[in-house]
């Protein structure tokens, strides 16, 4: 497991994986970027580290339309083409998409060869790089496909946020907010007051879920607490995946928690005062789209599929208080399409 002083944060981040490239004594060194990343941020990162212009660089398209068994298979038939060795490292620079990709591949080529992660978006810096859940999509269905594969390091440098808009910004601080729901009230109350400096917030994050991650690694209890919204979140997400209202995955997500937490409130797993608390932190920061009965169909059908059910019963995992979440809560159709009409009300639609 990538313990927490593999998870590198500070100013000196680059002359650490300087050093880590030096004295890994791999064979090869393969970068592996999306077509803006490697644009926008490998020059920064070749520029700071001079052990990685030795490096062969992997480019594959941008987007989660892309995180597919075909792009896999292209990379590893690129790799055995090149004959990369067992004693490679693959290191992959870009957002959740390119280290969900690039561990996956690293995991299964040759068996397994090293890899590392530099996260350049905030969502990855927060929590995609994070844990050592790796995989691809399988049709519209999301990480259908996939291992739970610790990196040998990941080398966060807030530098990288200065390459993003403001919507892949509001992108990764949702799942932040997830983490603070789920774990720490404080958090979610530093989140209200807006004052914490966003390098804060990512170790605040990356603390908390690493120390979910040690007490359950391979995701057999109380780390599904970390899927709160990705239940109507994931379904959200593929339902309009490739569509013009195409949503990223940390503003599926947003939507998909306030969902949820209706269906906690309906359970009476929440109170009024702690479902407002989630409404007003997602309904000003996020777009809260309106669904058709069509959408509401196909979103419900979504998550049938989603990998915390059994014996075909939707399980999700619904917060029991700001900061407290309970997991494999079974959900029915009939409260999913209750939580749908109060969310309509709640948005104005």
């Amino acid at each position: 497991m990538a313990e927490k002083n593999n998870i590198l944060f500070d100013t000196d981040t680059f002359s650490k994986l300087n050093s880590f490239l030096k004295k890994g004594k791999y064979s090869r060194l393969i970068v592996l970027a999306d077509s803006n990343t490697v644009t926008e941020c490998y020059p920064i990162l070749a520029k700071n580290c001079a052990a990685i212009q030795k490096a062969d660089i992997l480019e594959i398209d941008s987007g989660e339309a892309f995180k597919t068994l075909d792009t896999c298979k292209e990379l590893w038939e690129t790799l055995s083409e090149a004959r990369v060795d067992k004693n490679s490292l693959l290191i992959n620079v870009g957002g959740g998409v390119v280290t969900d990709i690039g561990g996956f591949v690293a995991s299964v080529y040759k068996r397994g060869i090293d890899f590392i992660h530099i996260p350049t978006s905030l969502l990855a810096m927060a929590d995609a790089s994070v844990g050592g859940k790796c995989g691809v999509d399988l049709n519209s269905l999301k990480n259908q496909l996939g291992t739970i594969t610790q990196a040998k390091g990941i080398f966060i440098n807030s530098v990288f946020l200065g390459t993003l808009s403001q919507r892949h910004l509001a992108n990764g601080i949702a799942e932040i907010l997830k983490m603070g729901l789920i774990a720490d009230a404080k958090l979610v109350k530093a989140m209200q007051d807006n004052k914490t400096e966003l390098d804060t917030l990512i170790k605040k994050n990356v603390a908390l879920k690493m120390a979910i991650v040690k007490k359950d690694p391979h995701d057999k209890g109380v780390r599904k607490i970390l899927n709160f919204g990705h239940t109507a979140g994931h379904a959200i997400e593929s339902c309009f995946m490739g569509t013009e209202d195409e949503l990223l995955h940390g503003e599926a997500i947003a939507i998909g928690m306030l969902i949820e937490s209706i269906i906690a409130f309906d359970k009476k797993m929440i109170k009024t005062n702690e479902l407002q608390t989630v409404i007003d932190l997602i309904k000003p920061n996020y777009t809260v789209m309106e669904f058709s009965e069509a959408e509401q169909e196909k979103i419900k059908e979504l998550m049938l599929h989603d990998k915390k059910n059994k014996n075909d019963t939707i399980r999700m995992s619904l917060i029991t208080k700001i900061g407290a979440c309970k997991f494999n809560v079974e959900v029915n159709v009939a409260q999913i399409q209750k939580a749908f009409k109060t969310y309509h009300l709640i948005i104005g639609a």
